[in-house]
Formats: structure tokens, sequence, C-alpha cells
């Protein structure tokens, strides 16, 4: 097999980092409170960037009305050298491995939110539809990660609407300046700008 290289196991593993293994942030939120979950997100988005294991990107798959968290994913693209190691995807996965189900929304903990520090890009948005979460919350913006230096990829004009056709209600902006503030001291830092 000349000129092949398969140097790696046939699976796929890609951990979390240590600081968030190790339960070095509490991860509970009031029940109900929107802002208190996005200022968890944004709380792990802040501990990526200053721990330097990833970009500055925090999601988490909760119950919203019972304060529970069911996974917490961050950006781990550059420390585990995977492009689509996005903090959604992290979450997302970690939630359906959890509950034993690709389609969270079967589970008992249903129905089911995924918070995010930053609107989803390209690749993001289009896992959100086949992981069976019913709401979406959002911090900062497309534009603001895309200010950052951020390459979002390409959005539908209409992702709000596909969204929202699938049954998945949508929330964005909530916490905005405190999540964006974390995209400005990542790049300010002078921290790596993955975009290839």
């Amino acid at each position: 097999m000349k000129g092949i290289i398969l140097t790696n196991p046939k699976k796929v593993c890609i951990p979390l980092p240590e600081w968030l293994q190790n339960n070095q942030v509490d991860l509970a939120f009031s029940p109900g409170d929107m802002e208190d979950a996005m200022r968890l997100a944004i709380t792990l988005s802040r501990h990526n960037v200053d721990h330097e294991t990833g970009g500055p990107f925090a999601a988490l798959v909760v119950n919203l009305s019972k304060g529970i968290v069911i996974s917490a994913g961050v950006n781990c693209v550059e420390a585990q050298s995977c492009s689509s190691a996005h903090a959604e995807i992290m979450a997302l996965s970690l939630a359906q491995q959890a509950l034993g189900t690709w389609n969270l929304r079967v589970t008992p903990h249903a129905p089911l939110t995924l918070i995010s520090s930053c609107e989803p890009c390209a690749m993001c948005l289009g896992a959100i539809p086949w992981a069976g979460v019913s709401q979406v919350i959002c911090g900062a913006t497309k534009n603001d990660a895309e200010a950052a230096g951020f390459d979002e990829g390409e959005r539908p004009s209409s992702w709000e609407h596909g969204l929202k056709e699938r049954g998945i209600e949508l929330v964005t902006g909530i916490l905005r300046a405190e999540a964006s503030a974390v995209l400005v001291d990542y790049a300010k830092a002078g921290q790596t700008i993955y975009n290839p």
C-alpha cells in the first residue's frame, strides 16, 4: 500500500481539555434562566481561551426548565487537529453518547436546548437539525465571530426560518456583549485564527 498513510486507529476520539474533564468549572445554572445558562457557556469559552486549549467558543446541551446540564463542549479544533471539533458538535455528540441516542428528542430528559456562546457556523448549523434539540440559544453573532477573524462559512439567509420549520426555536443575542468580548480578547491575544 505504497503512498498511503494509515497510522491512527480506526476510531475517532476527541477528548475535552483536562480542566473541563476535571470539573474545574461548576456546571450549574438556575432552572429556566436562559441568561444564566448562557453565562455558563461564556465562562467555559473564557476558560478555553485562558487555558489556551482551543478557540473562544463553548456550548451546552441542557434541559433548560429543570436546570440540568446534559453535556458541555468547547472548541477543540487546534488542540485535537480536527476541523470538526467545534463546541456545538462536541456538546451534541457528548449528549448523544451520555443519553445513548442520536435523537435527543426521544430521551426522557427532552425537550433539550443547545446553548452556544456564538451563533452556529455553516457546519454546526447543518448538524443541529439532526441532533434532536428543540431549542437553540446563542450569544455572540456570526458577524462578531467574523469581526474577530473567523471564517463562519456560508449560511443561508433563511437559516432562522429553516430551524423554525423543523420545530427548533431559536433565540439569539443573549448576553451578546459578554460573549463577543471573549472573541475580541482571543483575537487581541494573538491566539490562532484557524481558517484554512
